[in-house]
């Protein structure tokens, strides 16, 4: 007997990624997709009003990437599952994604059949990895942890914001972003911004679309 129908959102901020994905699935039986976003914040806001069992998410978004948008899901809606479809396959990415509460990490070029399998596993509360990334179970245990908050600021920084201009777009005030930029700096044991950029770009912790 057939279980319940799994509800899926799509974000990517390719429309035409999107459309093929939408096909893929909705050759399923059991697999409906419910809805498309083309950024991270359009993606939480897509969460809460069509409440999907299974978010298909891009790693590389515009404004918020898919770590950080990933942990706001699972923060304001816990029965949302989120699988990672990203073209990076290095561990940083990986890991930032896990550690922010993704079920599930397929690289793009997967094949249908792996889409789909995973969709279902990760519906069902099973963490999925795609077979060529390795288990990176333990490295994600062992990464420093940023609160979503510090994530959205540190994505900022990396694109050369000032302080002032992220409290604007964060709607913080200055003072906030001071201290969650000495706090990023002080768990990360980086002290200048040159070094932080670096390091949070070769870790996966932000990317640069």
């Amino acid at each position: 007997m057939p279980g319940p129908e799994i509800s899926v959102l799509l974000v990517d901020d390719h429309s035409l990624v999107r459309r093929g994905f939408r096909r893929m699935l909705e050759d399923e039986s059991g697999i409906r997709v419910v809805g498309e976003a083309s950024d991270g914040h359009k993606a939480v806001e897509a969460v809460g009003a069509l409440q999907p069992d299974v978010v298909i998410m891009d790693f590389a978004l515009p404004s918020m990437n898919g770590a950080v948008a990933t942990r706001r899901i699972r923060e304001l809606y816990p029965n949302t599952e989120v699988l990672i479809l990203s073209m990076h396959a290095e561990p940083g990415y990986v890991r930032s994604c896990l550690e922010a509460g993704a079920r599930g990490y397929l690289l793009k070029n997967a094949m249908d059949l792996e889409l789909v399998s995973a969709v279902r596993k990760v519906a069902a509360g099973e963490q999925t990895l795609d077979q060529r990334l390795g288990d990176l179970k333990e490295t994600v245990e062992t990464a420093p942890k940023l609160s979503t908050r510090e994530l959205e600021v540190l994505q900022l920084i990396v694109h050369g914001k000032s302080n002032k201009e992220i409290a604007v777009v964060l709607q913080l005030s200055v003072n906030t972003v001071s201290v969650h930029r000495a706090n990023i700096m002080q768990t990360l044991d980086i002290h200048n911004t040159a070094e932080l950029v670096v390091y949070a770009i070769r870790t996966g912790l932000v990317n640069i679309a």
